[in-house]
């Protein structure tokens, strides 16, 4: 499969397209960003890798994020993790207090904001310092050391998390939420605040596709049967109320974010991230979307 040639006709034929969406401008540290920049990097399970476009450039990967965290918090907490938070779809926004209400301060799924925070809960059982810890745990996967949080991204948002701490206190009302609520939030700002270019992302993300192996070292960070689940979870919940479209258009495991990136896998073939900060109305980045589109369809490639 020539995906060098694919990669970079499906970027040109884009950059060719009047841009559409808009930017994340309710986090004011991400409307900063210049909403024109594009970046691609694909990597295959053997080893070779393909880019495009502002591959190299750092960026806030928000809630891609919550996939590594999951992943963290599934090792360490086993099954008992599906008590306190589901694997449905959710088919409400990331931030919806309905359903949470109705449920019980049980979140859908944990790729939502109130299942993330959930996760981040459960984390902070095994990890002393829940920040430091986290991000060792993701430096570890690719061994680069480079990864960081941008702590003035983080502060952004806390100080316009006036919904995401509706949410958690809502939870810790229902008694789902074992922490301070406050500490709670801010260990799931800065953890939604880590910064990765698309290399580094799709490098990351072929954990999911390398089924479980850790990328820098080959070591098994996740059976084969966790990472399967993980995957089903990214392909029903992985773009909010749009993960339907996602897999009818696409046809691949995925997480968004509302940095504009999007992380994806085949299992066994490749990881792949795109970075757009123009967002669709649902928070999805309308030309990571178009671009991965257009890769399955020319390669053939949907896990259907």
């Amino acid at each position: 499969m020539n995906y060098g040639e694919i990669i970079s006709g499906i970027y040109e034929g884009l950059l060719r397209q009047p841009p559409q969406g808009e930017s994340a401008a309710y986090i004011p540290e991400l409307a900063k960003v210049n909403p024109d920049c594009f970046g691609v990097h694909l990597c295959t399970t053997s080893g070779v890798e393909f880019a495009a476009g502002d591959s190299l450039t750092p960026f806030s990967v928000q809630s891609i994020t919550k996939v590594l965290a999951l992943t963290m918090a599934f090792e360490l907490e086993g099954t008992a993790l599906w008590q306190r938070v589901g694997v449905e779809p959710s088919g409400t926004p990331f931030n919806s207090l309905v359903q949470l209400e109705y449920e019980n301060g049980i979140p859908r799924n944990p790729l939502i904001n109130s299942g993330a925070m959930v996760v981040c809960d459960a984390l902070m059982k095994h990890l002393p310092d829940p920040e430091a810890g986290f991000l060792k745990f993701v430096q570890g996967l690719t061994g680069d050391s480079a990864i960081r949080y941008n702590p003035t991204v983080a502060a952004s948002e806390r100080s316009h998390g006036y919904r995401n701490a509706a949410l958690i206190n809502l939870m810790k009302a229902f008694g789902n939420i074992l922490h301070e609520p406050e500490r709670v939030l801010r260990f799931y700002f800065m953890q939604c605040a880590l910064e990765m270019n698309c290399r580094q992302l799709s490098r990351t993300f072929l954990l999911y596709a390398g089924h479980g192996r850790a990328p820098a070292d080959g070591r098994q960070v996740l059976s084969v049967s966790k990472t399967k689940r993980i995957n089903a979870i990214m392909q029903t919940c992985g773009f909010y109320d749009e993960s339907g479209d996602f897999t009818f258009k696409v046809g691949l495991p995925g997480k968004s974010g509302v940095g504009g990136g999007i992380a994806a896998v085949h299992p066994g073939l490749f990881s792949v991230a795109v970075w757009s900060p123009r967002l669709n109305k649902k928070g999805n980045s309308v030309r990571g979307i178009q671009f991965l589109e257009e890769l399955t369809t020319r390669t053939g490639s949907s896990v259907f």
